[in-house]
């Protein structure tokens, strides 16, 4: 019986050994493939990138053939960030991620004033320097507060139907993601 238990030790050892070797040598194969790192690799931070049915050199594709999406990564560490667009489309929608790919806020067009999109995004410091200074700004934005410097955004328009592509393709092509400066 003794022999038995030591067999049963030494194999569960080796095959222990074994997992972490294979762990510790794919390890790197998955670093950097995380959605975050994906989208900084697809383009200019503060711009948003449309994204096409083919993979893009950052591996980031629309998926979906009734979805048009684009994204943009920000960091706030000098100035807040502004989203803006404007357009008549069927249906469209927001999600702001933070570094680690935790959605930190999210909206669509029938949240949204008149359908459009209109959102400040600011560090905890630039938001309660935009509450004392900029209370024109305030009545016409949405404000959300980023726990980190870094994220980004997924915009998407639906398009339900072929007629409906040049609105989407508009709406996402004029979206802006840019730095706000003086605040």
């Amino acid at each position: 019986m003794g022999i038995k238990i030591l067999v049963a030790a030494f194999t569960g050892l080796i095959g222990a050994a074994l997992l972490h070797i294979v762990i510790i040598l794919t390890l790197p194969q998955f670093t950097g493939r995380d959605a975050y790192t994906r989208v900084l690799d697809s383009g200019p931070a503060n711009r948003f990138i449309t994204l096409d049915d083919r993979p893009n050199a950052a591996g980031l594709a629309n998926g979906d053939p009734f979805l048009r999406v684009a994204v943009c990564h920000f960091n706030l560490g000098a100035m807040p960030v502004r989203l803006m667009a404007r357009g008549d489309t069927t249906f469209w929608s927001l999600a702001i991620f933070d570094g680690g790919a935790n959605e930190v806020f999210s909206m669509t067009d029938r949240t949204s004033v008149d359908g459009n999109l209109d959102l400040l995004i600011a560090s905890p410091v630039q938001v309660n320097r935009i509450r004392k200074t900029s209370a024109a700004l305030l009545a016409q934005s949405i404000l959300v507060e980023m726990p980190r410097d870094a994220g980004y955004v997924v915009l998407r328009v639906m398009v339900p139907q072929p007629s409906f592509e040049d609105a989407a393709s508009d709406f996402l092509s004029e979206a802006a993601c840019s730095p706000v400066a003086g605040l």
